[in-house]
């Protein structure tokens, strides 16, 4: 993975967020939505689950790490939390797992982990940040 893309993505999405007024970020079209807080509170939570899939699975194979995005936000009623607070930790999570993953032996890339509820799904290391990435970019155009 180059750890540049996500750095760049940090950087730009910092910028873009700083256009985005208050009542934008607390909006919910419905008690079922996210609203754009609990988006990049749910970010921040796919950063935490993730920082851990990606140093456990360098030791541990398979291991079994679930989140349940849902619950997770939740428990955390990210819609509640200070929009700048929230923006600060999603910053520093994601700077985090660039650091994580630069530091990742490339011979660890093939590891693999369990990452599901119920059928085992196992996917490399390697995937996984890949995933991270994606994943990270498809809800970032939500925002």
């Amino acid at each position: 993975m180059n750890y540049q893309i996500l750095k760049n993505i940090i950087d730009a999405e910092l910028q873009r967020f700083q256009n985005i007024s208050e009542d934008e970020w607390a909006y919910k079209a419905s008690p079922e939505k996210w609203s754009k807080k609990e988006i990049i509170g749910h970010l921040c939570d796919s950063a935490i689950t993730n920082i851990r899939r990606f140093v456990v699975t360098q030791y541990k194979e398979n291991e079994n790490i679930v989140y349940d995005q849902d619950f997770w936000v939740k428990a955390q009623n990210y819609q509640n939390v200070p929009t700048s607070d929230l923006i600060g930790l999603w910053k520093l999570l994601n700077q985090q797992v660039v650091h994580v993953v630069e530091n990742i032996p490339g011979e660890a890339l093939k590891r693999t982990c369990d990452t599901t509820k119920t059928e085992p799904q196992i996917f490399t290391l390697e995937y996984m940040i890949n995933d991270y990435v994606d994943h990270l970019q498809h809800h970032l155009k939500s925002i």
